[in-house]
């Protein structure tokens, strides 16, 4: 019995772990993401079909954080990345 209650108790901390590196790597992705968006429209790129693609999935980042759907979060914060350093070579 106390077996199985350690066992129980030593998954749901595992994963509570996960979720929480899930939520910082989210966040800090996010961050990350509009500071380099913001130096992209300063640098005068924010007319590009890239920039638009990358404010957009960004948005669409920070409603998975809300969500507290961690991995999606981090996909979309990644390929925002993407698009933005495609905008910063102008395209």
């Amino acid at each position: 019995m106390r077996l199985g209650l350690v066992l129980s108790l030593v998954v749901a901390l595992a994963g509570c772990a996960t979720v929480t590196k899930g939520r910082e790597r989210c966040g800090d992705l996010i961050d990350t993401a509009w500071k380099e968006l913001d130096l992209a429209k300063a640098q005068g790129f924010s007319g590009t079909v890239s920039y638009s693609k990358a404010a957009a999935l960004l948005t669409r980042a920070k409603t998975n954080q809300l969500v507290e759907d961690y991995p999606e979060c981090i996909d979309t914060a990644e390929r925002a990345r993407h698009y933005i350093a495609e905008s910063r070579k102008g395209r």
